[in-house]
C-alpha cells in the first residue's frame, strides 16, 4: 500500500507546486513548501484519502517531511489488510 500512498501525497503535493521537481524523499519543509495552513491541508488530505485518524501523538513534523514519511505513517494508522 505504501507504494500507492506515497504516490498519492506526492501528487497532491506536486499540485499544490507545480513548478517544484519535488520526489518522495525531499524534505518538503525544509524546501520551504509548507507553511501552517499547508500542514492542516496535508493531515486532512491523509485523514480523508487513506481513511485514517492521525492521533495527536503523531501529528509531528517529522511524519510529514517528505512523501517516504507520509506513507509509512498511513502504513501505521492503517488497519491490517488481509
Amino acid at each position: 500500500m505504501s507504494g500507492n500512498a506515497k504516490e498519492q501525497i506526492l501528487d497532491f503535493v506536486r499540485a499544490r507546486y507545480p513548478q517544484a521537481e519535488i520526489d518522495e524523499t525531499q524534505d518538503i519543509f525544509a524546501l520551504g513548501f509548507v507553511n501552517s495552513l499547508f500542514a492542516m491541508e496535508l493531515v486532512m488530505y491523509i485523514e480523508k484519502t487513506f481513511e485514517v485518524t492521525i492521533p495527536n501523538d503523531e501529528l509531528k513534523i517529522d511524519n510529514f517531511r517528505s512523501a517516504n514519511t507520509m506513507a509509512e505513517l498511513v502504513d501505521r494508522l492503517s488497519p491490517a489488510r488481509v
